[in-house]
């Protein structure tokens, strides 16, 4: 008997995997994405908020003329 390995591993060729740097600069690409598709959703929100406030304010008013047109002074 021998006391040689025969069957030792061979090597895993790594050279088509991503360093750790790699998979890190991957995530913060991944995040940085995430922030800005956030910050669009978010305008869009406070737009459509702005539009609902504005037409909310222009039904109040009207409102405000019709009670004013109906009340005896």
């Amino acid at each position: 008997m021998s006391d040689t390995i025969t069957d030792a591993p061979t090597p895993v060729d790594q050279s088509d995997a991503p360093t750790a740097v790699e998979r890190i600069d991957a995530a913060i690409a991944r995040i940085e994405s995430a922030i800005a598709a956030r910050a669009e959703a978010g305008d869009a929100l406070a737009k459509r908020h702005a539009a609902l406030k504005a037409r909310m304010a222009e039904a109040v008013a009207a409102l405000d003329d019709v009670i004013t047109r109906g009340s005896p002074n």
